[in-house]
């Protein structure tokens, strides 16, 4: 378990435009889902003009995900990734002042996905969407066993001490993303748990296969999870409805044949599954992030270097 930290412990100068954002995050939650939409693309719309790095990081990344796409549907999708972005930023605050709320306005589609086997847990296998945080409250409610989520620390301390105080307030534990054994721990005592390997890895626990055609480091730890535990391993997607209308949240079958003893073969799956899962819904995927940052040896960098 992690520490819980006291948010008032940062009263300091330095914080004070954090206290501000967060008091702004605040007072948006009080308008309508169509309200915090507006003021959500707003802040995209700052965001991509004041980002051109993540936009170009966003553009190689489509190019790669969507190679026979136009250059104005690239830059459609570049603009609805910020845009989203910003909703994205607005949006938690729901999730940490109104989960109630957000159970209401959240269709679910295949909820009898989440029973697990009698006494095992589940994994829950998503990628990075916009509307992340979105699902949690609606998940939890339809789960049959409790729920933990790995949690890694924020950069900025008085966001991170307040963003742990609101999961803690929702999930029944929160697991240190640098210590994986108490999440087999939880697996094996029968939780669900949250995972979402779609981001760019090092480490001895990486390979290095195709996503999205080019090859990516990939964790073998889903696989060796869903091993160890003997859990399903269960996708879903989240999607935010147009107009304020609410959510959607889908969930997959259990993958079949997982694992299956091969990790290159089992990365591969699992990199398949996100791809189809991004598919879905690739407006409001966060596009901005270095997946292909690490390379085989060898291969040359894919997104410019900053001294460039």
């Amino acid at each position: 378990m992690i520490k819980a930290v006291n948010p008032l412990n940062f009263l300091a100068p330095k914080y004070w435009p954090t206290w501000f954002a967060l008091g702004l995050m605040r007072l948006v939650t009080f308008l309508p889902l169509r309200g915090i939409e507006f003021c959500g693309m707003l802040m995209g719309k700052i965001l991509y003009v004041l980002l051109p790095q993540r936009r170009r990081i966003a553009e190689i990344n489509l190019r790669i995900a969507f190679p026979d796409a136009r250059d104005k549907e690239i830059n459609r999708l570049i603009k609805l990734c910020f845009k989203n972005m910003g909703i994205g930023a607005f949006e938690q605050g729901l999730n940490w002042w109104y989960s109630d709320y957000l159970l209401k306005t959240c269709e679910v589609e295949g909820v009898e996905h989440l029973v697990p086997p009698e006494g095992k847990g589940i994994i829950l296998l998503s990628a990075h969407f916009t509307c992340l945080e979105i699902p949690g409250p609606t998940l939890i409610h339809h789960l049959p066993v409790p729920f933990q989520v790995m949690y890694k620390h924020a950069h900025n301390k008085l966001f991170d001490a307040f963003m742990y105080y609101h999961r803690a307030r929702l999930y029944e534990a929160i697991v240190d993303y640098h210590k994986p054994l108490a999440m087999i721990r939880g697996l094996k005592k029968g939780n669900a748990a949250w995972y979402a390997p779609d981001q760019d890895f090092r480490g001895k626990d990486m390979i290095f296969v195709p996503y999205f055609g080019v090859l990516a480091s990939t964790l073998t730890a889903p696989a060796r999870l869903a091993k160890m535990t003997g859990v399903p391993v269960v996708p879903y997607y989240i999607k935010r409805k147009p107009a304020g209308q609410g959510y959607k949240l889908v969930i997959l079958p259990p993958l079949k044949d997982f694992p299956s003893g091969d990790d290159e073969a089992d990365a591969l799956k699992i990199n398949q599954t996100l791809e189809e899962l991004i598919r879905h819904n690739p407006e409001q995927y966060l596009w901005v992030h270095k997946r292909y940052k690490n390379r085989p040896e060898g291969e040359a960098a894919i997104y410019p270097q900053k001294n460039k």
